[in-house]
């Protein structure tokens, strides 16, 4: 089914663990912070994270399904360099507002292998809790959704993962049945191919009763900006924190690296599953103001 009320809770879940990641960037900030329901002071602003799911969900909104040349332009319009854009994704999203095809730009990335990062992963969660219950559209979505900027197949499982979780996740807030962390990783593990992403996600799955510290420390954390060190990470937190979005997002600064992104992924996740209830609301109030997603695309 679909369901655009869980596509918003997502969406507000990503901006604000992205957004909330981003401010651990900023010198002086750090994990005691987060503390006994304290947060860094001031508003946050959200990241190209935000930005790109802002534009993806209100497509999704707009057309109910992913339409790849338009989303192609709508993400190189509104992109802006500032918001902290990698290098190679500044590049890519330059040539298609110059008016290439964005399958050419795709497939020339990294010289000639396509995308491996986790770009496309950090954007998908609010496409996956859209198809809450129906893991196969939001596999296949979340593909196409990945491919108009990653050509390689890790960046785009990493995206075919996110959504998946996802999926599981606004289902199981719908039917009231939080599943195991276990049960959720292998749904997601049933839609991916062999890779690092999958290699990840089964490690994840032996690495349940780990510290935060060692998870990160087994799968990644991010730092290295590819989706086979980000995703695996970030589903561990999620299936083990499912429904405690400020312990999720805890952990993600906990784990350092990549912060803004894998509470990204964390946050759509995990706010999925508990809706804009579960995040707190003076984080939403701190988060920078979203876009207006009926004129996002």
């Amino acid at each position: 089914m679909t369901d655009f009320g869980c596509l918003r809770d997502s969406l507000d879940g990503l901006s604000v663990g992205d957004a909330l990641g981003a401010q651990f960037f900023v010198p002086g900030t750090t994990f005691d912070d987060l503390l006994d329901g304290t947060a860094p002071a001031g508003s946050w602003p959200w990241t190209d994270d935000t930005e790109m799911a802002s534009v993806l969900a209100a497509q999704l909104i707009q057309d109910g399904a992913v339409d790849q040349d338009r989303l192609a332009r709508a993400f190189a319009e509104r992109f802006e360099p500032y918001r902290g854009y990698g290098g190679g994704a500044v590049v890519i999203l330059r040539r298609i507002r110059e008016g290439e095809p964005w399958r050419d730009v795709a497939r020339d990335a990294f010289g000639g292998q396509g995308s491996m990062g986790n770009g496309a992963a950090m954007r998908v969660a609010p496409l996956g809790a859209l198809h809450a219950g129906d893991a196969r559209t939001a596999a296949l979505e979340a593909m196409r959704s990945a491919e108009v900027t990653h050509a390689h197949a890790e960046g785009i499982l990493g995206a075919v993962a996110v959504a998946v979780a996802a999926a599981e996740a606004a289902w199981a807030r719908l039917v009231r049945n939080r599943p195991e962390p276990r049960e959720l990783l292998d749904a997601v593990a049933g839609y991916l191919v062999d890779g690092g992403v999958l290699t990840g996600v089964r490690r994840a799955r032996r690495l349940l009763g780990a510290s935060v510290a060692e998870a990160a420390y087994e799968l990644g954390n991010g730092s290295q900006v590819l989706a086979q060190d980000t995703v695996p990470f970030a589903l561990w937190v999620a299936a083990t924190r499912l429904d405690d979005y400020p312990a999720a997002i805890r952990a993600c600064v906990e784990a350092g690296g990549d912060v803004d992104t894998t509470g990204a992924i964390v946050g759509g996740i995990v706010a999925a599953y508990t809706g804009r209830a579960g995040i707190p609301p003076l984080w939403l109030a701190q988060r920078e103001p979203l876009p207006h997603l009926e004129n996002a695309a």
